[in-house]
């Protein structure tokens, strides 16, 4: 007598829904809207940590000189060079550790978390922001946001590599990242222009 055993039904894996993700990301980078005056004061208090260490630490290690990304109109090779020197090895390691590798590390993903959240906030008092789908919306908070993300981490590390070796500083590289610097402000001023733009028109639109 044989006895007969249900048939296992086949499994079929799932496929990988990337609109799923998608929509995911959309929904987790709108929320970054409701949490917008707490980044605010998250980056306001690493950005005044970082201009403390600037005004009282890190300019008596260079003898009262700037540091090369503080100066938002660029540096020639020979500024640089002297803001090198100034520092010698000891201060340049000091300046890497202290700031490109801790405080740096967080701030521009940090900040740029807070525009997107701020871009998000302002456009939103405006009704003609508020009506496109969440997915424009994110994507153009993005395309705002990110290409200063990308300039200010290739900036430090540029600088880094700087502090890091000083036999690589040369008037190449030195103009490497003084063009850096100046393109990171350069597209900083992006989305604060815009978030100053929405904020301006949602409240000529309320009164």
């Amino acid at each position: 007598m044989t006895s007969r055993l249900p048939a296992k039904a086949r499994t079929i894996p799932a496929e990988p829904d990337p609109y799923g993700l998608w929509r995911s990301l959309t929904a987790t980078i709108l929320r970054l809207s409701r949490h917008a005056a707490a980044l605010c004061f998250l980056s306001g208090a690493v950005f005044i940590a970082m201009t403390v260490l600037e005004f009282s630490y890190f300019r008596q290690l260079s003898g009262g000189l700037a540091s090369l990304d503080t100066r938002f109109l660029g540096f020639t090779p020979d500024e640089g060079m002297a803001w090198l020197t100034a520092l010698g090895r000891r201060g340049g390691e000091i300046i890497l550790v202290w700031h490109y590798l801790t405080f740096d590390l967080l701030f521009p993903a940090l900040l740029s978390v807070t525009l997107v959240s701020l871009i998000l906030s302002s456009g939103r008092r405006l009704k003609t922001f508020r009506v496109l789908p969440g997915q424009l919306q994110s994507i153009f908070a993005l395309i705002l946001v990110l290409p200063y993300t990308l300039a200010d981490y290739a900036q430090n590390i540029a600088v880094a590599r700087l502090l890091s070796d000083f036999l690589s500083a040369n008037p190449d590289s030195l103009s490497l990242a003084s063009a850096l610097i100046v393109t990171k402000f350069a597209l900083l001023a992006i989305p604060l222009t815009v978030i100053a733009a929405f904020w301006l028109a949602g409240l000529k639109h309320q009164a």
